[in-house]
């Protein structure tokens, strides 16, 4: 099996950019399959995780073909044939729940089997199941597989049970070819929910009050193909790479960041201590978000006086919580964070205290950070969750000496070359194979 040779204790410098968001990539990919044409995509990250929702998608029928670094090319004019829809892929990646949505107005009845993706513990899919009922989509569950029967979609007021981000996709998504108007409140208006109304705004869907917690979305009879929509740059690859500068204390740039995403986390940062400059705003290659570019000065850090949390937009992102603590880990003193989201994925930062850190865990979804600590290298093997595997890379980029880290394919799933980026700013990581 392959694994990850770090040399750690280095320093980092220049500058690296982020990539577009697998969240919003899986989501469009999707919604691709009920345009009933052909759609050109931009700025698509080449991983694991698209690589799962490609092979999904084109077991039903659907063509998906690369056209050069980062532009891919999805054409669904041919019948979609539910019958064929590859197990394995459908198992591999909870994001195959999105075609609940995507197939709506598509299929009459088709099965999606019960999926893996990070083990954070229970995730239910209810939300989805009483909202998308609402609008004509009937799912019912067995021990292996999600059986899902879609009447004539007619438009419905919902109120969210929970305002999940793939919840909200699907319901927008299914919503969009509905009859008549759909009142969605409590979405939740994540970067990705954002960036998939506006893919679908550009085929011809009405949605209104992108950005809030309510949408109105007037449904339409088809939805139009769609020409090189670019794909948003990622906001937690974009506070992985901060992450990755402020525990090796780096002067170090990270580029194209959408800002509005990253906004509390940069107070909560400022709060601690970090210094950091804001540079070229501008807009996204699709127009619809502000990016910045960042520098992370080296800086003397002191914990958060109070507790940390995630939450639904607005507020900090809630995949974005965990990379606090390698950075917690290096302030002075002790923060209290609540990762109440997840069963389970507090618990996986006990595998950073391998690597020098002093963290206590008071219960399934809360833990003690106290620093400064002094990281050292070791050898371990990758939590089965992105952001807690990255997390141990990250300290044994500050750690001097040789880590290994084992079964890096957790971190393969998220993002595209993170280990050439890192070693082209002074980074020194090598994959072997034993």
């Amino acid at each position: 099996m392959a694994y990850l040779e770090i040399q750690g204790g280095r320093k980092l410098h220049g500058q690296i950019a982020t990539q577009p968001t697998k969240n919003s990539a899986l989501a469009i990919l999707c919604a691709a399959t009920a345009i009933q044409g052909v759609t050109t995509l931009k700025n698509v990250p080449n991983i694991e995780e698209v690589k799962r929702i490609i092979d999904l998608i084109k077991s039903l029928g659907v063509e998906v073909k690369w056209q050069g670094q980062g532009r891919l090319l999805v054409n669904a004019s041919k019948k979609i044939n539910p019958a064929k829809l590859d197990k394995h892929a459908s198992i591999n990646t909870r994001a195959s729940l999105l075609l609940w949505g995507a197939l709506a107005g598509r299929v009459k009845k088709f099965r999606l089997y019960k999926s893996g993706g990070c083990r954070l513990g229970t995730r239910t899919v209810r939300p989805h199941i009483y909202a998308l009922k609402k609008l004509g989509v009937n799912i019912t569950s067995t021990e292996t597989f999600y059986e899902a029967v879609n009447n004539k979609l007619r438009g419905a007021k919902i109120v969210m049970y929970e305002s999940g981000d793939t919840t909200t996709e699907n319901v927008i998504m299914a919503a969009a070819l509905a009859q008549g108007v759909t009142t969605l409140k409590m979405v939740s208006a994540n970067y990705m929910v954002q960036d998939l109304c506006h893919f679908l705004v550009a085929a011809g869907a009405k949605i209104s009050g992108i950005g809030t917690a309510t949408l109105i979305i007037e449904g339409v009879s088809k939805l139009k193909s769609v020409s090189g929509y670019p794909i948003m740059p990622d906001p937690i690859v974009s506070m992985t790479l901060l992450a990755a500068a402020i525990v090796t204390n780096s002067r170090l740039t990270i580029t194209n960041c959408p800002l509005e995403f990253l906004e509390l986390e940069l107070e909560k940062l400022t709060v601690m201590g970090q210094k950091f400059k804001l540079k070229n705003k501008r807009l996204s290659k699709n127009g619809w978000f502000e990016v910045v570019d960042i520098e992370i000065i080296p800086s003397a850090l002191k914990a958060l006086p109070d507790k940390i949390y995630g939450r639904p937009f607005p507020g900090l992102n809630i995949d974005n919580l965990p990379l606090f603590i390698p950075i917690l880990a290096r302030a002075s003193g002790r923060t209290l964070v609540h990762d109440w989201a997840y069963d389970n994925r507090a618990v996986y930062a006990l595998e950073l205290q391998k690597l020098g850190a002093k963290i206590t865990l008071l219960d399934p979804h809360r833990l003690w950070v106290e620093g400064p600590a002094e990281f050292v290298a070791n050898e371990v093997i990758c939590p089965p969750a992105l952001r807690p595997a990255v997390n141990v890379l990250l300290c044994m980029l500050a750690a001097k000496g040789r880590s290994i880290l084992r079964n890096p394919y957790e971190i393969d799933r998220g993002y595209e070359n993170l280990y050439a980026l890192l070693n082209s700013a002074g980074a020194r990581l090598k994959i072997k194979n034993d």
